[in-house]
């Protein structure tokens, strides 16, 4: 029988790694190990724990450019300064069923589909032997289970995020009931992760010790309810679970924007969450996609040897795909004297005049430390600056803004010297004022695209945004707020097209 969901089993015995597609497609479930075998101890259980997470830094999802592909392109904020191949349908919105396999096959849809699901079905399989064993405490039993709810309903709040409905189940089914289900409303489905993400809070711990640092605590499950509630425009729950944060929570912002993203800075006082990546062990190229390469620059071609001297001399490179870079629009739109900008664009480095614009926030010229291909930064997931401002958009949309300036201005506190603080807006100008704020402050943190779908905008937005190389305003239809689902798994379950025939109107 052929399926397309990881067994746990075969990740434990393979140490926890991702197989090749072509490897755990063509596994017999009965030829595995039974997971019911392995879960015994408080070590074992760990174990289980840490193999989400390492799930979590696939490529498919955090390692590469997999979920920043559905999150940031296509948007308004990063594009490509060039075409490159199959890579870009999501960008152009020239996305079909007969393309999606395409996108990057290392990293693409269906691999973050199919890892998605096989984080739901592992975590089905730890809280399933939690419930059965009595041979470690109750308290570990609470960890452990705070941590698969969390880590099973971050799962879903990306698949409902680019499937919509999609199948859902929270037991731990064989493979053979799991290739029968059908889609589930994603409304109810998003209700019941809020439950589980409010036990998996009052679980949690407020914080880690260092050699637990990059695993969720309860401000984590925290700050996802929170992102859930206003993509259900639930305000006032929103508004409170965002306040919960800021009031109680051990994090707060950083005096200076640019050290949030630091290399040496990783898990500042401002980031709640972050993917935890080592060099040589489990490294990411993610860095690449942001980091010039050479051959691209400078602006004048004459002093490409000049530039890569100037910084050879400092152990650093264009090495990097520079493929996701800030959009001409971003670049014109972004305010000249706030101070965020320098991390968000630059147009030129150690005095030279680059041809394209970048992210230098998101970049890594380390050649020593880092190089390409092989870098350790962690992935920031959430960051309490969000916090603030879904605290202001759940404020205004609950009262207007009278209470909302408080968390936006705290926010731009540290954006303009001397401050600027926002005052004296209407309901709708305050709305619009945040719709500016988070992209100036969070550009290319994978949020913008989502944003843009939850007010009901992306449509307009495209349409009026200046791109590069690509016309997404000619392509993009109301549908491309989905993803078709892959065609190999509507073969291997045809019940996912009974409540909706044309795929997400793909078809």
């Amino acid at each position: 029988m052929r399926h397309s969901i990881f067994l746990f089993a075969l990740l434990v015995t393979l140490g926890f790694g991702v197989t090749s597609c072509d490897t755990y497609l063509e596994e017999e479930p009965r030829d595995l190990v039974s997971p019911g075998n392995f879960f015994n101890t408080s070590s074992e259980f760990e174990l289980a724990i840490v193999g989400i997470y390492d799930i979590y830094k696939d490529n498919s999802l955090h390692g590469k450019i997999g979920l920043d592909r559905y999150y940031e392109n296509g948007a308004d904020v990063i594009g490509p300064n060039r075409v490159f191949g199959q890579v870009e349908p999501t960008q152009s919105y020239s996305l079909s069923e007969s393309n999606i396999g395409a996108i990057d096959q290392g990293a693409g849809a269906p691999l973050t589909w199919q890892n998605l699901y096989a984080i739901v079905l592992n975590t089905n399989s730890i809280l399933d032997q939690l419930g059965a064993n009595e041979n470690i405490s109750q308290e570990e039993k609470e960890r452990f289970e705070a941590e698969a709810l969390f880590l099973r309903a971050y799962a879903y709040y990306h698949l409902t995020n680019l499937w919509g409905d999609v199948p859902y189940y929270r037991d731990f089914l064989p493979i053979e009931e799991i290739q029968m289900l059908p889609r589930t409303d994603k409304t109810m489905i998003r209700d019941e992760i809020l439950v589980d993400l409010q036990q998996a809070q009052d679980l949690l711990p407020s914080s880690y010790e260092t050699n637990d640092f990059g695993r969720a605590s309860k401000w984590t499950a925290a700050t996802l309810m929170v992102k859930i509630y206003l993509i259900q425009q639930k305000w006032l729950e929103a508004r409170d679970k965002a306040v919960e944060i800021i009031t109680t929570s051990p994090h707060d912002l950083l005096e200076d924007y640019a050290a949030v993203f630091a290399p040496d800075n990783e898990y500042n006082q401002e980031s709640i969450w972050e993917i935890d990546f080592i060099k040589d062990t489990n490294s990411n190229d993610w860095v690449d996609h942001f980091t010039p390469r050479i051959r691209d620059e400078p602006k004048d071609p004459s002093k490409q040897d000049a530039l890569s001297a100037a910084l050879a001399e400092r152990n650093e490179g264009f090495t990097g795909y520079g493929l996701a870079i800030p959009l001409p629009d971003y670049v014109n739109k972004f305010p000249m004297d706030d101070l965020r900008r320098p991390s968000n664009i630059t147009t030129e480095y150690l005095g030279f005049e680059l041809n394209f614009a970048y992210m230098p926030k998101m970049w890594n010229l380390d050649q020593i430390n880092s190089p390409r291909g092989n870098h350790g930064d962690n992935k920031i997931i959430f960051r309490l600056a969000d916090v603030y401002l879904m605290a202001a958009e759940a404020e205004n949309e609950l009262n207007g803004p009278a209470a909302a300036y408080q968390y936006i201005n705290r926010v731009r506190e540290r954006a303009y010297e001397p401050d600027q603080p926002l005052a004296g807006l209407s309901q709708e100008d305050f709305r619009q004022a945040i719709y500016d704020e988070r992209k100036w402050e969070l550009g290319g943190e994978n949020h913008r695209r989502m944003d843009l779908i939850r007010w009901g905008i992306l449509l307009d937005v495209v349409k009026n945004t200046e791109y590069r190389i690509y016309d997404p305003a000619s392509n993009i239809q109301p549908h491309h707020v989905l993803l078709p689902i892959p065609p190999e798994e509507l073969q291997l379950n045809p019940a996912l097209l009974e409540s909706d025939p044309t795929n997400n109107g793909y078809r």
